[in-house]
C-alpha cells in the first residue's frame, strides 16, 4: 500500500509519498497542467491511498484518481489545522502532516459524495443561482414601477400589473433598461422551470427523497437538496450536530461562568440553510405546534429570528 498526503491546489498539488513495503518517501510539487500529477499517479506501482483537505475542484481529480485504480480520502479541513502544532505553514509541511495522520490512523475522513451526486448537486445550485437572480431583476423593475408612482406590491407581477409596467412613459435609457430586464426575467423564468422539473425527475427513484416528500412544508427541491447535502442521516449522532453541520446553531463565547450566545454560526452549506428556511417558513403555516412556535418567537425576537429557528429545530 501506498500513502500520499496531498496539499491540494487549484494549479498543482505538493505530495509526500511514502510506500509502506519499502518505506522509500517522496517529496515533490506536481503540475496539473501539463499532465505532471497524472503521470506520477500513473507510475505508481501499487494501489495509493490519497488523503488531502476538503476543498473545492476536487471533482477531476477524484475522478482521474478512480480511473487509475486510487483511492481518495477526504478530510475536515477544521480538524486537520488544529492537529498541526508549530505556526510554520509550507506546502511542504502541510503534505507531510496530511501524510503523517494517514500512516497513524489518524486522518479525520469526512463523507464525499458520488460524481453523479456531485453533478445532481450542480443542478440544485444553478437553479438557486438562477431564482437569485430572478429576484434582484424583479426588484429593478420594481424600483422603476416605484420611480413612476406605480407602487402594486405583488400585484405588479400579474398580467394587468405587467401591462402597466410595459406601457410605462420612461426616458430613452429608463426604457431600455426596463425592456431588457423584462425579456431577462421572462428567460429566467423559462429556464428555472426547465431545471425545477429536471429536479422533480431527478428525484423520482430516491427512496429518502420520497420519506422526505412526507414532511410538512417539504418540496421535492427541499427533499432532493437535504438528500444530496447531508448524505446517510446516520453519520450524526444526533439533531443537533445536523444543525450545527448546516450553520444553523447560535455561535457561543461562555467563559467564567457567564454564557453568551450570538447569531447563527453560518458553517455550513449556504444553498441548504436557504431552502430550510424557506421550507420552514411553509411548515410554520401548515403545521399547528410549528405555527404556534413561530408565533411565540415573533412576538419575542423579530420575524427573521423566528424564521431561522424554525428551520435549525425543524429537520
Amino acid at each position: 500500500m501506498i500513502l500520499v498526503g496531498c496539499d491540494f491546489h487549484s494549479r498543482y498539488q505538493q505530495i509526500a509519498c511514502v510506500d509502506a513495503e519499502t518505506g522509500d518517501l517522496i517529496e515533490r510539487r506536481l503540475e496539473h497542467e501539463n499532465g505532471e500529477a497524472f503521470e506520477f499517479y500513473r507510475s505508481l506501482t501499487a494501489p495509493a491511498r490519497v488523503g488531502v483537505e476538503a476543498t473545492r475542484g476536487l471533482q477531476w481529480f477524484a475522478r482521474m484518481l478512480n480511473q487509475l485504480g486510487h483511492e481518495l480520502i477526504v478530510g475536515d479541513a477544521a480538524k486537520i489545522r488544529t492537529m498541526v502544532v508549530r505556526r510554520q505553514k509550507t506546502d511542504s509541511r502541510d503534505a507531510s502532516h496530511l501524510l503523517e495522520l494517514l500512516m497513524n490512523d489518524r486522518f479525520p475522513e469526512v463523507w464525499a459524495p458520488s460524481s453523479s451526486e456531485n453533478d445532481l448537486r450542480q443542478l440544485l445550485w444553478h437553479r438557486q443561482k438562477l431564482v437569485w437572480i430572478k429576484v434582484s431583476v424583479k426588484n429593478q423593475l420594481h424600483g422603476l414601477a416605484m420611480s413612476q408612482g406605480v407602487c402594486r406590491r405583488s400585484k405588479l407581477w400579474n398580467a394587468e400589473g405587467r401591462k402597466q409596467l410595459a406601457n410605462l412613459t420612461l426616458d430613452p435609457w429608463a426604457g431600455r433598461r426596463r425592456d431588457e430586464l423584462l425579456r431577462m426575467l421572462d428567460q429566467l423564468e423559462e429556464s428555472i422551470e426547465q431545471l425545477s422539473a429536471a429536479v422533480e425527475e431527478a428525484g423520482q427513484d430516491r427512496e429518502d427523497v420520497r420519506l422526505l416528500l412526507t414532511h410538512p412544508g417539504v418540496g421535492r427541491i427541499v427533499a432532493l437538496a437535504f438528500s444530496l447535502m447531508i448524505g446517510p442521516v446516520d453519520r450524526f449522532p444526533s439533531s443537533k450536530h445536523l444543525v450545527s453541520y448546516l450553520g444553523l446553531n447560535p455561535r457561543e463565547h461562555s467563559s467564567g461562568g457567564r454564557q453568551k450566545f450570538g447569531g447563527i454560526s453560518k458553517q455550513g452549506n449556504r444553498l441548504m440553510r436557504t431552502l430550510l428556511v424557506e421550507a420552514a417558513q411553509t411548515a410554520a403555516r401548515v403545521e399547528p405546534n410549528l405555527r404556534r412556535h413561530y408565533r411565540h418567537l415573533r412576538f419575542r425576537k423579530a420575524s427573521a429570528v423566528a424564521k431561522v429557528a424554525i428551520a435549525g429545530n425543524w429537520p
